[in-house]
C-alpha cells in the first residue's frame, strides 16, 4: 500500500509521521523548498527568522507528542512558564504554579488593576461556563457573548479581547464566541494546570518540528518530494493518480484555496485573516520584563522578546496597519514599545491569507470526501478549533488514521 499526502505543513507532517510509524509506503509531496507551511522558518539578511510569530500553550498535547515522536524535545526547545498577560497600561494577570483550577482562580483575585465587583462576576460566569461544558446555546460573536455576560470591564479590554484576537485571529466583534469558548475549555478551563502554561520557543519555528520531522522521515523510510506542487489529482475506482504517479490513497494537506484547486468538491466560501510579524533588532541588552507583552496599541497587540535584543511585534486579523508601508509600519511599532533606543535594523513579514476568518456559522468540511480514497487533513478540517498548530496536527494524525482504517476494513 503506497499513500501520498500532499501539503508538508504541520497537517502534513502530522499525517506523514503517523502513516510512516506504522509501516506505511509514504511519500510527501510539498510545493516549497522546506517543509512547514504557513509555520516555517527562513533566512533573511543571514538571520534565521520565523515566517510568522505562533504562540503555544501547554494544551498543544499532541504538537507536543509529535515533537518528542521524531525526535526534538520540547523540554530543551520551549521555554515554559506559567501565564502572563501584561500591558502598558499596568494590567498584569500573574498565574502560579498551583494546581488547576486554584491557579486562574488565584490569578483573577490578585490582579490589582480588576474591582472586587468584576472578578466575582467573571467567577461566576467562568463557573457557568464550566457547567454548561463550554457549550453555548447557539452561536454568536465574541462582542456580543462577553455583552450579554457583563463581561464589559477591565478583563474584557485587557484579557478576554486580546486572547479572542490571540487564538482566533479574528476581532472579537466578527469572531465566533463557540470557538473562543472551545479555547477557554482547554486553557484556562483545563483541569490539568500545565494546559495554561506559555511555550515559548528557544530555537526557530523550523528546528521545532519540520526539520526534525523531515530528518525522521527520510530515516524511516518515506519519500520527501519538495519542490513539488501537485498539479493533477485523478481518482479512479480502486486508485488515486497524482500528477501521473498511483497511489492507493492520499492525504490533501493543503490550505483550503489551495485543496479547492485538486478537488473542487472540497471547495469552501472562506474569507481569510492576515497576520504580519514586524522583527526590530534593538541592542543586544534591550530585554521585556517578560518574554510576551500586549502592547495593547494602536496596530501593534503582542510582542515577544527573542533575545539578544530581537522583538517580534504581532498584528493580527484585518485592520489599519494593512495600508502602511513596511518602513511606516516599522516606525509606527518602535512608537508604540516605546523603547530608549531606536531599532538598527527591522524586518516586516506579510501573511495575507494566514488564518480562516474564525466567524460565527463557519461551515467546516469532514475529512472524509466522495472518494474513500481521499481524505481531507489541515487546521480547517479541525472544527472545534479555530486556525492553529495544535488543529493542524490533530487533523493530520486522524486522516491517517481514517484512510488505515478503510483500508483494513473486509472486503464487503
Amino acid at each position: 500500500m503506497k499513500i501520498a499526502v500532499i501539503g508538508g505543513g504541520w497537517a502534513g507532517i502530522a499525517a506523514a509521521v503517523e502513516l510512516t510509524a506504522a509501516g506505511v509506503d509514504t511519500t510527501l509531496f510539498e510545493a516549497g523548498r522546506v517543509l512547514g507551511g504557513r509555520a516555517r522558518s527562513m533566512t533573511v539578511d543571514g538571520q534565521t527568522l520565523d515566517n510568522g510569530q505562533h504562540i503555544m500553550l501547554g494544551a498543544y498535547r499532541e504538537t507536543l507528542a509529535l515533537m518528542r515522536r521524531v525526535g526534538a524535545d520540547p523540554d530543551k526547545l520551549f521555554d515554559r512558564r506559567p501565564l502572563q498577560v501584561i500591558d502598558p497600561s499596568g494590567f498584569h494577570l500573574a498565574l502560579p504554579m498551583l494546581p488547576a483550577p486554584f491557579n486562574v482562580a488565584w490569578g483573577l483575585l490578585t490582579s490589582t488593576t480588576v474591582t472586587w465587583h468584576e472578578k466575582a462576576k467573571t467567577a461566576w460566569w467562568m463557573a457557568g461556563i464550566k457547567r454548561q461544558g463550554f457549550q453555548l446555546a447557539e452561536d454568536t460573536t465574541v462582542t456580543r457573548w462577553l455583552d450579554s455576560a457583563g463581561q464589559t470591564g477591565t478583563l474584557r479590554h485587557h484579557l478576554w479581547e486580546p486572547l479572542c484576537l490571540a487564538a482566533l485571529n479574528t476581532p472579537a466583534n466578527r469572531a465566533s464566541a463557540q470557538l473562543f469558548a472551545n479555547v477557554l475549555r482547554d486553557s484556562l478551563g483545563s483541569s490539568r494546570r500545565e494546559d495554561t502554561d506559555l511555550l515559548l520557543p528557544r530555537v526557530a519555528l523550523g528546528k521545532l518540528l519540520p526539520e526534525p520531522a523531515g530528518r525522521w522521515l527520510q530515516a524511516n523510510g518515506a519519500d520527501l518530494r519538495m519542490s513539488h506542487r501537485v498539479q493533477h489529482l485523478v481518482p479512479t475506482d480502486n486508485a488515486i493518480e497524482i500528477d501521473g504517479e498511483i497511489f492507493a490513497s492520499a492525504i490533501l494537506a493543503t490550505a483550503p484555496q489551495h485543496a479547492a484547486t485538486l478537488w473542487p468538491s472540497s471547495a469552501r466560501n472562506y474569507s481569510y485573516e492576515p497576520i504580519a510579524t514586524v522583527y526590530l533588532q534593538f541592542g543586544a541588552k534591550t530585554r521585556l520584563s517578560f518574554p510576551l507583552f500586549n502592547l495593547h496599541g494602536k496596530h501593534g497587540q503582542w510582542v515577544v522578546d527573542h533575545g539578544n535584543g530581537l522583538l517580534a511585534c504581532v498584528l493580527s486579523g484585518h485592520g489599519k496597519w494593512e495600508l502602511l508601508s513596511d518602513d511606516a509600519l516599522a516606525v509606527a511599532l518602535q512608537a508604540e514599545l516605546r523603547m530608549a533606543e531606536p531599532a538598527n535594523w527591522h524586518k516586516i513579514i506579510r501573511e495575507k491569507r494566514a488564518t480562516f476568518s474564525a466567524r460565527t456559522g463557519l461551515h467546516r468540511p469532514e475529512p472524509i470526501t466522495s472518494h474513500p480514497g481521499i481524505i481531507l487533513a489541515g487546521d480547517y478540517t479541525w472544527a472545534d478549533y479555530p486556525g492553529t498548530l495544535e488543529g493542524a496536527v490533530r487533523s493530520g494524525r486522524r486522516a491517517a488514521h481514517l484512510l488505515r482504517g478503510n483500508h483494513h476494513k473486509p472486503a464487503s
